[in-house]
């Protein structure tokens, strides 16, 4: 964690809403990889129990209407990703590379490959939102302890 102490106000929110936006891109793109490997995962269970094959939105509507875990305990901010981010594209060209297009026609080790190499994608993601989520709570703790020690004017980020 770094020392952010050497910052005024102003630097600490511009680096910190920087790293949020960073943070929302990582999100972002990780739950687009979650769904597709929701996709993935349940075509390998539909072949497992030797069920037929269905109607495609139909089938969707089914996985993505599953509950799953408990998700983030902070609150959610408008995500605003274009699609030409580096990450977007990077899991755009990885689903490309692994067949995930064409995912009904794949043979069971090509799709288990492809849930490996999502799951592998998703995990780094991951590991960069735990990363960016440290460096989001060292700054909102340095400006939470500025507020305390008087050393910045709580009217002043009113008025912000």
């Amino acid at each position: 964690m770094s020392n952010y102490s050497e910052l005024d106000l102003a630097g600490i929110r511009t680096a910190r809403a920087e790293l949020q936006s960073q943070e929302d891109a990582v999100s972002f793109v990780r739950r687009m990889a979650q769904g597709r490997l929701d996709i993935a995962r349940d075509e390998q269970r539909r072949r497992s129990a030797n069920m037929p094959t269905s109607n495609t939105a139909t089938d969707l509507a089914g996985v993505f209407g599953q509950e799953h875990g408990g998700g983030s305990a902070r609150p959610p901010r408008e995500t605003n990703v274009s699609t030409d981010h580096p990450l977007v594209v990077e899991l755009e060209q990885l689903c490309e590379r692994i067949g995930f297009g064409s995912i009904r026609t794949l043979d069971v080790d090509a799709l288990q490959r492809v849930i490996d190499e999502l799951t592998a994608f998703e995990n780094a993601r991951s590991g960069e939102r735990r990363a960016l989520f440290d460096q989001i709570d060292a700054l909102t703790a340095e400006l939470v302890k500025r507020y305390k020690d008087g050393g910045a004017n709580v009217d002043a980020l009113l008025n912000d």
